[in-house]
């Protein structure tokens, strides 16, 4: 943990997929930066997106990173958009481990149709109308959460400004940016919320209220370059932004790429199928599967999948005979 005079070099090691938490001590505020590069390139190089597809997807990986720490919990934080747009679903998965994961289904056609109506916003040109949920899922023993607004804004950040005003009450602001660069795909984002409670030494309900409007105005003067620039540690923007204020950095954390699927899912995701629709599944004598997620393809023998096939049924009708 740092105070102002040493934010500047506290992430001067890893500046790129990081969490980065921070407070800014005179403005009952509190924060999160995340930047993502690698990570990000990865997930989204995985498919051939078109360049606004990817780049919703981009945002929504951020988003999902940066507005997890609002919960306080072990496990996923997922953003899932849907609605009538030519981005049918998209999904942004997020785990407290670090991992990150998302995909996107579209309309290449619809599109590219839209692309001629460039001039109109984002969210409703390729997402059109329809829900953005938020859910936290802490395992089989825990119940879920799940937060759902309807997708209005122009903007990604917008509807979820929207979200948690509507859901959690916050105070909260958001400054998001995400790019194709010379280095890949690039990411970054800072997030405000407004620390509730009683305000400290003694200010009053008018002193947080301008602290926390001068905060928000800090943030909007931030320049896209500032929140995707890797070679500008993120203590240091943050000290650039807050540091009249007094800014108290943590401990970073590291993101990566991680898809959760692997071959033994795959099977037994395939072993579910019934035999006529595995049949049709067949190709050259092999069944092939692709993880939606990281685009990863596993290829199977049909005895491998009837075996594990004569398996399950063994076991129900023994669980059958014993009931």
């Amino acid at each position: 943990m740092t105070d102002m005079s040493s934010a500047r070099a506290a992430t001067q090691g890893q500046s790129d997929d990081i969490i980065l938490p921070f407070r800014i001590e005179n403005a009952d505020v509190r924060g999160r930066l995340v930047r993502l590069g690698p990570a990000l390139d990865t997930i989204l190089s995985a498919h051939d997106y078109p360049r606004d597809v990817a780049g919703l997807l981009g945002e929504s990986l951020a988003l999902a990173a940066v507005m997890a720490g609002t919960f306080k919990f072990d496990g996923r934080y997922t953003l899932q958009t849907s609605g009538d747009g030519p981005i049918v679903l998209m999904i942004a998965d997020f785990s407290t481990s670090g991992a990150l994961r998302g995909y996107a289904r579209f309309d290449a056609k619809a599109v590219a149709a839209a692309n001629d109506h460039a001039s109109t916003a984002i969210v409703p040109r390729l997402l059109g109308n329809g829900l953005l949920a938020f859910t936290v899922d802490q395992g089989t023993d825990m119940e879920s959460y799940q937060g759902v607004v309807r997708l209005e804004g122009a903007t990604l950040a917008d509807c979820a400004h929207e979200y948690l005003r509507q859901s959690e009450q916050l105070g909260a602001a958001v400054r998001l940016h995400v790019a194709h660069t010379h280095d890949g795909w690039r990411a970054g984002v800072i997030m405000l919320e407004q620390i509730a409670g009683t305000p400290e030494d003694g200010r009053s309900d008018d002193d947080v209220e301008d602290n926390w409007r001068r905060a928000v105005a800090l943030l909007s003067s931030i320049k896209n370059e500032e929140l995707l620039d890797c070679e500008l540690a993120g203590g240091s923007l943050l000290y650039r932004l807050f540091n009249e204020d007094g800014v108290r950095v943590f401990k970073s954390r590291a993101l990566e790429a991680k898809c959760r699927c692997n071959r033994d899912r795959m099977i037994n995701v395939l072993a579910s199928f019934d035999q006529s629709e595995l049949t049709d599944m067949i190709v050259d004598g092999k069944i092939t599967s692709t993880c939606q997620f990281c685009n990863a393809e596993y290829e199977f023998l049909p005895t491998e999948i009837a075996a594990l096939s004569a398996q399950a049924g063994e076991k129900q009708d023994n669980s059958d005979s014993i009931a």
